[in-house]
């Protein structure tokens, strides 16, 4: 017995040690998003880029046969800035959810606002008490999200055109200057869709009308281009369709803990390996080279994704650029389809830009709802959201449906939460005598681990009974973490009374206190490590946790007020029932 015994003690302290390192990294990975999120942040280094002159560059390179990659720019190599051509004209389009510049110097898409996601929402009730204090009214930028953009230190454009076959007539790429109807469209009532059309000419015969369709209540937009070979010559193209981005330096994490933030950067998604993300450094050190059936190329951010999407049953060619303006590139170009003298052919793609909701994305084409980056805790975090988004159906609230995925996960845990506590419990009663026995062999380390064995025997108290559940909670809480900070749905979404956005943190600070209350009431339930460091460092968590948790997500901290409410219900019950057969 006495190996046993041994044994059980190098347990015991392993489990306090494994406890103690689980929550010491829990505060560096609370501490490293602090710092993300609300720490110093260097000056952004910005080039000086813009549309880029060489026409030859930013556009894919493609054969009859594979790509011809171009070369490959070092991450060392100096940024070369661009000097801005000449402002073109644009054409303004608005439907109920977005407004857009569509350059007639190319078809680009530009300056793209999502108009039912401001920048900043108000908060009455902060107002009314800053007022209340003689304190200045914060003014709040409501202007609506721009997620694509055409400022030069910005820049993120939707491209698309056409390539030439070999022997081919020019095509009208990004570069090229087309033609409108109108400088002006928007959705009007009672229509459901309208389209933009565009037009390109060789005046050889040669004729490329490409049209943007618009439906109401989407984040989708429909491309056409349609060809009217009206030459003498059979006439060969493919047609691209393509994203380019200057991530400013804000845009990139840092640390150690970098892997644990929303992802910043591109995705494809292909047929043989499904859902891959490209960060930027790949695209400096690799040019993408890939053919797949259906797919899509994208570039997502916290909260949005902008995604080329190219029919679905056709051959598809996937491609990366690094430019040497600091710009980035993905997308894709089509098979080639040559156009016979006096016929017409046509190219389809779709784009969608706006917020990532899983339920929209499912539908616009397969895999997209992917972009949705939860981490390594993905296989955790997706049943979560799927959890709230119905308690939220029914409830109409985000906070009451946290509220309701607390409940749950404590019900889904009860039969370890309540052997957890009743073992706890058990061992609170014994605490007394355990402490007797540590005086009385001070001295004689293993007489003491002999005696706390008999007595732990004696009372059938395991003392590895508490650690199971609180091991669990941890994913459970870090994938909370992930779906509260990366889940569109949670931006602006209001609880109750002071609390009007769960995605950022209580401009009072009254729950990230009632948290610390309630972790130290919980934590005066259980009983304290017989080692008095061990002790003194868990005696610090409940204001390690509060000062952290001063700037974490209202959501968040609604979850572990919750929970840790009805771990005190639940513990204080047993505790009872307990000392009532003692």
């Amino acid at each position: 017995m006495i190996p046993f015994r041994k044994n059980l003690v190098t347990r015991m302290d392993n489990i306090r040690f494994l406890l103690i390192v689980a929550f010491g990294f829990l505060v560096v990975l609370l501490w490293e998003n602090w710092q993300k999120d609300y720490g110093p942040k260097p000056a952004a280094v910005v080039s000086s880029p813009a549309p880029s002159a060489n026409v030859q560059e930013d556009l894919p390179t493609a054969t009859t046969g594979v790509s011809t990659q171009t070369a490959t720019v070092t991450q060392n190599e100096p940024i070369v800035p661009i000097t801005p051509p000449p402002a073109s004209k644009v054409i303004t389009v608005k439907t109920d959810v977005i407004t857009l510049e569509i350059d007639l110097q190319g078809g680009s898409i530009k300056n793209l606002d999502l108009l039912q996601y401001p920048e900043e929402n108000d908060n009455p009730i902060v107002s009314k008490v800053r007022e209340m204090f003689g304190l200045p009214i914060v003014v709040k930028n409501k202007a609506p999200i721009r997620l694509l953009d055409g400022n030069p230190e910005r820049i993120f454009i939707a491209q698309s055109g056409l390539i030439a076959g070999n022997g081919s007539a020019a095509a009208p790429d990004h570069h090229s200057v087309f033609t409108g109807q109108q400088e002006v469209y928007s959705l009007q009532p009672g229509q459901d869709t309208f389209s933009v059309p565009l037009s390109w000419t060789d005046n050889n015969g040669l004729v490329v009308n490409k049209t943007f369709v618009f439906k109401r209540g989407s984040y989708e937009i429909g491309l056409e281009h349609s060809v009217n070979n009206a030459s003498a010559a059979p006439w060969s193209a493919r047609q691209y369709s393509q994203l380019l981005k200057l991530p400013v330096e804000e845009d990139k994490g840092g640390g150690m803990l970098t892997g644990l933030r929303a992802f910043d950067g591109g995705v494809i998604y292909t047929e043989k390996d499904k859902y891959q993300k490209i960060d930027f450094d790949d695209m400096v050190e690799e040019n993408l080279d890939v053919t797949t059936k259906g797919g899509w190329t994208a570039m997502i951010q916290h909260y949005f994704a902008s995604a080329w999407i190219p029919p679905a049953d056709q051959e598809n060619h996937f491609y990366t650029k690094y430019l040497k303006s600091g710009q980035y590139v993905i997308g894709s170009y089509s098979p080639q389809v040559t156009v016979e003298p006096g016929k017409t052919s046509s190219f389809a793609s779709r784009l969608f830009v706006g917020p990532k909701i899983q339920p929209i994305m499912e539908k616009v084409t397969p895999g997209l709802e992917l972009t949705v980056d939860y981490g390594v805790l993905t296989f955790i975090g997706k049943p979560i959201y799927g959890l709230l988004n119905k308690i939220h159906d029914l409830t109409g609230n985000w906070g009451l449906a946290i509220i309701g995925v607390t409940l749950c996960v404590k019900l889904l845990l009860f039969p370890l939460t309540q052997s957890s506590f009743r073992s706890m419990a058990n061992m609170r009663k014994v605490q007394p005598r355990l402490k007797e026995l540590q005086e009385r062999f001070a001295d004689d380390r293993p007489r003491f681990n002999k005696e706390m064995m008999e007595l732990y025997r004696k009372e059938k108290v395991n003392p590895l009974g508490g650690c199971l559940p609180i091991l669990l909670q941890m994913p459970v809480f870090m994938s909370l973490y992930w779906v509260l900070g990366e889940t569109v749905e949670f931006r602006h979404a209001p609880f109750m009374l002071w609390i009007q956005d769960l995605s950022i943190k209580d401009p009072f600070y009254i729950l990230p206190i009632i948290m610390g209350i309630t972790m130290k009431i919980q934590q005066g339930l259980n009983p304290a490590p017989v080692d008095p460091v061990q002790a003194k460092i868990m005696k610090m968590f409940p204001l390690v946790f509060t000062i952290f948790f001063l700037f974490f997500p209202a959501g968040l901290v609604l979850y572990w007020v919750i929970n840790n409410t009805l771990s005190i219900i639940q513990q204080t019950y047993i505790t009872k029932q307990i000392n009532k057969t003692a």
